[in-house]
C-alpha cells in the first residue's frame, strides 16, 4: 500500500471532505488496511485511548507530604532541639519526618501508577476490516485509515467519516446535548457546520441507536471530540470522605492539645521543680514527640492502598483512594440488571411452533446441551418446523460467533447478544452459520430499527429458490403473517390467539420473545422493500430467550441483605422480565415494580415515599437513576450506583460510590465513577463492600494500637516531670525510635488483617459516627496507663538496683516495645477474644512484624553504633525475664476487659 499522502485537511474539517477524498488521503480502501500496515500506523499514531490525567510534579508531590499539622509540630521541635546543639536528637527527629514523607510519596506514586493503567485494562472492542476480512480488535488498536463496521447498539470507538449507511441514527447527546438521535448520511457539509450538523461523521463515545454503517477512522485517542470532554471530567477534584475529614480534625485537635500540655509541662517543671529552661525544653520536646503519632498518616495511606490492591484482585478497581473507606458504609446498592446481576449471555430456553413446545438445555455461549420435546431428545426429522426456525434465525442475523480466547469450547459474540444466542441454539441442532450462509447467500436486507421492530433478509439458494426470512417483536411479526407452518410441511391459516397465549406464557417467565417468519418469493427478486413484508408471511414460531442471573450474583445479593444492605435492580427491560429475574435473585420486594412512566407521573413526594420499599425499577431512563439516588440519600442511605453509559455519569457522580462497568462501560462513566468493575459482575461489588468494611476495621485497629503507645509515652514524660525525676525515663530520640519502628512493623501488620467472620453480618456503619467512640477512648486511656505504669515501674526498679541510667532507659524502651508486642495480639480484634489459633496465628504478617521488631530491638540494645546514637547499653537475660513478665500483663488485662464488655453487651463482639 502506498504510504504517501496528499496534504491533509485540517482535522476539524473531515466533515467537509468527500468520502473518497478521505479514503485517498488516508491511503486506505473499503476492504481495510493490511494487518502489517495497521501495526505500522499504531506505532506512528499511538494507541487509541483517552488522554491520561497529568500527574503532579514529583518534587511538588514530595513536599506536599509535609503539609500536616502534626508534622509542623515535629519540625518545630526538631529546630528547637538543633538550636540547643543536641545534634543527634535533632537529626533523628528530622530523619523521622523525612521517612514519613518518603513513605507517603512512594505510596501516592503507586496509586497514580495504578490509575494510569486503568484505561489500558478496560478498553472496549471494535469490529474492523483488515486484509478484506471482519475482525474484532481491541479499540486501542484502531488507527486512522481503519474501516470500522457499526451496528445498532454499538459504541463508536473513534472519530469516523462515514462511507456507507443504512438507516443509521446516532445518539450524540454527550457532545451536543440533543436527546434525539441524529440521522446520518454521506454528504459533506459546510466547513463551518457545528458539531450537531455534521451528518457524515460519527464521533467516539456516541451510541448507534438504529441501522448500520461502515466508516473510516480519522481521529483516535486524544484527538477525538470525546477526548476533550474526558480530559475536563478528569480535572474535577473529588471531595474528601468522612474518615479523612475526621482525621484532619483529629490532627488539629491533637496538635493543639499537645502544644498546650507541652507548654504547661514546661512551666510546671521550671516553677515547681526549678529545672533549667533547656532541660524543660527537651522534656517538652520529648512530650510532643511522644504524643504525636508520626506513623499514623503513612499507616492510613498504606491501609487504604492495601484495600485497593485486595479489591483489584477481586475485579473491583478503585480510582480514588479514599473511596475504599466509603464502601464500608454503603447501605443501598442500585444495580443494573444486564451483565451485572445477569450473565449478559442470552440463552434460548424455549421454542414454540404451531404444534409443539421445545426446551433447550445449556446456558450462555457454550454450544452444549440438547433440544428436548416432551422430555426426550429430538432429531431433525422430529422437529422440521423448528429446524426451519433455526435456519431463519441463522440467515436473518447480523452477528457472528468467535472462539473464546481462553476456552475453545466457548464462544463470544461479535454483535447483538440475542442474535448470538440464536446462533448457539442452531449449533445445538448441528447447524453451522458459515455453511448455511453459503447455501443461501444474502441478497438484500431491511435492518432492525425501533420504528418497525423487525429485521428481514432476502436469500437465494443455488437451486434457484428465493426466500424472505424475518425476525422481530412477536406482535409486529404476527401482524404481517397470514399463515403458519405445520409439521407436515403444509401451511394453514394463522391461529393468532394461540401465539398470543404462548407469548404471554413466555413473558410471564421473564423471557424475551422473538418471532420468526418466512416467505417464498420470485427468484428474480433482488431487492427487499417494506411492501414485500407487509403481509402474506408464514409464521414459523417463537423463541423464548433469557439472560439468566449469575449464580455468584444470587449469593452476593444474599450476603448484602444479611449485611443490612438493600439491593435495588434498575433496568431498561420490561417489568415482567425484571420481576422474574428479581425472584431468582431473591430481592427483598419482588411483588412491586415501578416503571419509568410511573416515575414520570409521580410527584417527588410520592416517589420519596416509595423509593425505600420498591426494589425493582423497570423501563427507566438515565435521568431516573439520578432522581432515585438523590431521594435515597435524602432518606439517609449511603448509595452505591452502577452505570455504563455516558448519560449515567451524573448519577455516578451524585452517588456516594459510583461504580462503572469495565467491560461495557464508556470512558466517561469510568471517569465519573469511584470504582470500576473489571468483570461487570455484581458479586465484585459485594466483595468490594466487604473489603471496604475490613479496611475501616483495620484503620480503627491501627489507630487503637498507635494511640495508646503515644499516650503511654506522653504519660511517662509527664509523670517524670510531675514527680521531679532527675532524668527522663525516655529521651526524645528513644521515643522516636519506638514510634517509628513499631509503626512500620507492628502497626503496619494490622493493615493486612483478614476480614472478621461477622464483617458481612452486621449493619452498615453510620458515616456520621465519630471514629473514636467512647469505648475506643476508654481503651486508649486504659492501655496507656498500663504501658506508662509498667515502664516507669521497671525504670525505677533498675535505678533502685543501682543500675546506670543508660541501663534503666534501655530496659524502659524494651519494656515499652514488648508491651506493644503483646498488645498487638489484643488489637487484632477490638472486642472479640484472641485466645484461639486464628486469633493468635491467623495473620502471618503479625508474626513476621514481631520477628522483625525483636531483631531491631536486639540491634538497638547490643550494636555499638546504635548504642552511641540512642544512648543504650547491653542488658542481661535476667532483665529480659523482668521485661517479659511485666509487659505480658497488658495482654491479660485487655482480654479480661474485653470479656467484661462482652458479658455486659452480649452482641458487642
Amino acid at each position: 500500500m502506498d504510504h504517501r499522502r496528499s496534504e491533509p485537511p485540517p482535522k476539524s474539517l473531515w466533515h467537509h471532505q468527500e468520502a473518497q477524498d478521505v479514503l485517498k488521503y488516508l491511503s486506505s480502501k473499503t476492504s481495510g488496511l493490511s494487518q502489517q500496515e495497521a501495526s505500522r500506523r499504531l506505532l506512528e499514531f499511538g494507541a487509541n485511548q483517552l488522554p491520561q490525567t497529568k500527574t503532579k510534579n514529583p518534587l511538588l508531590r514530595f513536599f506536599q507530604q509535609f503539609n500536616n499539622v502534626l508534622i509542623y509540630v515535629l519540625l518545630v521541635a526538631g529546630i528547637g532541639t538543633l538550636l540547643l546543639h543536641h545534634l543527634i536528637d535533632a537529626s533523628v527527629i528530622f530523619a523521622v519526618v523525612f521517612l514519613n514523607a518518603l513513605i507517603g510519596f512512594i505510596q501516592e506514586g503507586k496509586a497514580e501508577d495504578a490509575l494510569q493503567k486503568i484505561r489500558q485494562m478496560l478498553s472496549p472492542c471494535a469490529e474492523v476490516m483488515r486484509d478484506g476480512h471482519h475482525h474484532t480488535v481491541d479499540a486501542r488498536e484502531l488507527v486512522p485509515g481503519d474501516i470500522v463496521i457499526l451496528h445498532a447498539g454499538d459504541k463508536v470507538p473513534a472519530d469516523i467519516r462515514l462511507l456507507s449507511v443504512k438507516s443509521l441514527q446516532v445518539q450524540e447527546a454527550v457532545l451536543t446535548g440533543e436527546s434525539v438521535a441524529v440521522e446520518k448520511d454521506l454528504n459533506p457539509v459546510s466547513q463551518n457546520a457545528v458539531l450537531g450538523d455534521r451528518r457524515c461523521m460519527c464521533y467516539s463515545g456516541t451510541l448507534v441507536s438504529h441501522g448500520q454503517s461502515t466508516g473510516i477512522v480519522v481521529n483516535t485517542g486524544a484527538h477525538t471530540e470525546i477526548g476533550r470532554i474526558s480530559h475536563m471530567v478528569a480535572q474535577v477534584r473529588p471531595s474528601t470522605t468522612p474518615l479523612l475529614k475526621q482525621m484532619g480534625e483529629f490532627g488539629r485537635w491533637l496538635s493543639a492539645a499537645i502544644l498546650v500540655i507541652a507548654a504547661l509541662n514546661f512551666a510546671f517543671g521550671i516553677w515547681i521543680h526549678s529545672y533549667t529552661a533547656s532541660t524543660m525544653f527537651l522534656a517538652s520536646v520529648s512530650l510532643a514527640v511522644a504524643a504525636i503519632p508520626e506513623g499514623l498518616p503513612a499507616i492510613m495511606t498504606i491501609t487504604l492502598a492495601i484495600g485497593v490492591q485486595r479489591m483489584a484482585r477481586r475485579n473491583a478497581i478503585i480510582r480514588r483512594l479514599p473511596a475504599v473507606e466509603t464502601l464500608g458504609a454503603v447501605s443501598v446498592i442500585c444495580s443494573d440488571k444486564t451483565g451485572t446481576l445477569t450473565r449478559n449471555e442470552m440463552t434460548v430456553r424455549n421454542a414454540a411452533t404451531a404444534e409443539h413446545d421445545f426446551d433447550f438445555e445449556g446456558t450462555g455461549y457454550a454450544p452444549h446441551g440438547g433440544i428436548r420435546l416432551n422430555g426426550c431428545d429430538i432429531e431433525p426429522d422430529h422437529g422440521p418446523v423448528l429446524w426451519k426456525m433455526l435456519h431463519a434465525a441463522v440467515l436473518c442475523n447480523e452477528s457472528a460467533l468467535e472462539t473464546h480466547p481462553e476456552d475453545s469450547n466457548l464462544f463470544h459474540v461479535a454483535g447483538d447478544p440475542m442474535e448470538g444466542a440464536l446462533l448457539i441454539a442452531a449449533l445445538k441442532a448441528g447447524i453451522e452459520s458459515d455453511n448455511l450462509n453459503k447455501q443461501f447467500p444474502r441478497t438484500d436486507l431491511i435492518p432492525f430499527e425501533s420504528e418497525h421492530r423487525f429485521m428481514a433478509t432476502l436469500h437465494h439458494s443455488h437451486k434457484n429458490e428465493a426466500y424472505i426470512y424475518l425476525k422481530g417483536a412477536p406482535e409486529d411479526v404476527l401482524a404481517m403473517c397470514d399463515w403458519q407452518k405445520t409439521v407436515a410441511g403444509d401451511v394453514q391459516k394463522l391461529a393468532k390467539s394461540y401465539w398470543l397465549e404462548k407469548l404471554e406464557e413466555y413473558a410471564a417467565k421473564g423471557q424475551r420473545v422473538l418471532a420468526l417468519a418466512m416467505k417464498p418469493v420470485n427468484q428474480n427478486q433482488r431487492t427487499l422493500n417494506f411492501k414485500d413484508v407487509e403481509k402474506g408471511l408464514i409464521m414459523l414460531g417463537l423463541f423464548g430467550l433469557i439472560d439468566p442471573p449469575r449464580e455468584e450474583a444470587i449469593r452476593a445479593v444474599e450476603r448484602c441483605q444479611k449485611a443490612g444492605i438493600r439491593v435495588k435492580m434498575i433496568t431498561g427491560d420490561h417489568a415482567a422480565t425484571a420481576k422474574a429475574i428479581a425472584n431468582q435473585l431473591n430481592l427483598a420486594n419482588t411483588e412491586e415494580a415501578l416503571i419509568g412512566e410511573d416515575i414520570m407521573a409521580m410527584s417527588e413526594d410520592e416517589l420519596r415515599s416509595k423509593v425505600e420499599s420498591i426494589d425493582i425499577y423497570a423501563r427507566v431512563d438515565p435521568e431516573h437513576k439520578l432522581q432515585l439516588v438523590k431521594l435515597l440519600q435524602e432518606r439517609g442511605f449511603i448509595a452505591a450506583m452502577t452505570g455504563d453509559g455516558i448519560n449515567d455519569a451524573p448519577a455516578l457522580k451524585r452517588a456516594n460510590v459510583g461504580i462503572a462497568m469495565g467491560c461495557n462501560g464508556t470512558e466517561a462513566a469510568k471517569e465519573a465513577a469511584e470504582m470500576v468493575l473489571a468483570d461487570d459482575n455484581f458479586a465484585s461489588i459485594s466483595h468490594a463492600v466487604e473489603e471496604g468494611r475490613t479496611v475501616y476495621d483495620n484503620l480503627k485497629k491501627a489507630i487503637l494500637f498507635i494511640l495508646p503507645t503515644n499516650g503511654g509515652e506522653a504519660l511517662i514524660v509527664l509523670a517524670a516531670v510531675i514527680f521531679g525525676f532527675q532524668e527522663l525515663p525516655l529521651t526524645p530520640v528513644q521515643i522516636l525510635w519506638v514510634n517509628m519502628i513499631t509503626a512500620v512493623t507492628l502497626a503496619l501488620s494490622l493493615a493486612f488483617e483478614p476480614s472478621e467472620q461477622r464483617v458481612m453480618s452486621r449493619p452498615p456503619r453510620d458515616p456520621d459516627k465519630p471514629l473514636l467512640s467512647p469505648l475506643l477512648i476508654w481503651r486508649i486511656a486504659f492501655v496507656s496507663s498500663i504501658l506508662a505504669a509498667g515502664t516507669i515501674g521497671l525504670y525505677l526498679w533498675q535505678l533502685e538496683q543501682q543500675h546506670s541510667v543508660e541501663t534503666a532507659r534501655t530496659v524502659a524502651v524494651n519494656t515499652l516495645v514488648m508491651f506493644e508486642i503483646f498488645y498487638l495480639f489484643n488489637s487484632r480484634y477490638i472486642l472479640a477474644s484472641v485466645l484461639s489459633i486464628q486469633g493468635l496465628f491467623g495473620n502471618r504478617f503479625v508474626l513476621i512484624a514481631i520477628a522483625l521488631l525483636i531483631f531491631f530491638q536486639l540491634c538497638f540494645t547490643y550494636l555499638s553504633p546504635l548504642q552511641i546514637l540512642f544512648g543504650t547499653t547491653a542488658i542481661s537475660g535476667h532483665h529480659w525475664l523482668e521485661i517479659i513478665a511485666i509487659s505480658s500483663s497488658v495482654f491479660i488485662l485487655v482480654e479480661l476487659e474485653k470479656s467484661i464488655i462482652r458479658w455486659r453487651r452480649p452482641n458487642a463482639a
